[in-house]
């Protein structure tokens, strides 16, 4: 039984999941492609479509992180949108906003859907539907929160990036290549200090604390 109720709430949050990702990258090209950077639009990731944006072991972490501990965490990635910055103006700022694209659009989707839960809420509405919009907002708050964290190759890191100077920002993009290990460290660290909570905390800016379903 216990089973069934932890498939049945994953399967409920994967879909509202992946339209918080599939946002978030697609923000990401569409604001490179704004930028004079097709690359994004040429690959196909210029789409609504998840399946265009999903990664093998990005998607293996959301199964396993789930699963593994009954349902109290989730953690994984979609595939990075193909960016080159050679075709900005200035590459440095060029994805600096590139960068922001993708919290902005997490945002503008917890804002839309706490509008939504304020208006309807408490009208008599199916709970289902209402637990389903309040998941949505809480995914985009923690995406939102968790991507601008200044660690390469976060989006925080690439705002903090258009902020230094050409030395030191040719110095911060080398990371790039520690991505994978300091995105591990980083979750290792906010598991350890419990960290996850005070993110899923942030919803309570938005909406009371009643606002629980």
């Amino acid at each position: 039984m216990l089973g069934s109720q932890l498939l049945l709430r994953f399967l409920i949050t994967l879909p509202a999941l992946l339209v918080s990702m599939v946002f978030h990258e697609v923000a990401h090209g569409y604001v490179a492609f704004r930028l004079g950077d097709e690359t994004a639009l040429k690959r196909g990731r210029l789409s609504a479509n998840p399946v265009r944006h999903l990664d093998p072991l990005g998607t293996l972490m959301l199964f396993l992180t789930y699963f593994l501990s009954g349902g109290s965490m989730l953690f994984g990635w979609a595939k990075p949108v193909p960016i080159n910055p050679s075709y900005f103006k200035n590459p440095q700022r060029g994805m600096m906003w590139v960068g922001a694209a993708g919290p902005t659009a997490n945002f503008m989707l917890a804002s839309a859907t706490a509008l939504a839960l304020k208006w309807l809420y408490p009208v008599p509405v199916d709970s289902t539907f209402l637990g389903v919009l309040f998941l949505v907002f809480q995914l985009n708050m923690i995406l939102m929160a968790f991507n601008l964290i200044p660690v390469p190759p976060l989006d925080g890191s690439r705002i903090l990036g258009g902020f230094l100077n050409r030395e030191a920002y040719i110095r911060w993009i080398r990371l790039d290549q520690y991505g994978m290990l300091f995105i591990m460290l980083l979750f290792f660290i906010m598991i350890q200090f419990n960290l996850i909570s005070v993110f899923s905390g942030l919803y309570h800016l938005f909406l009371p604390a009643s606002y629980g379903f």
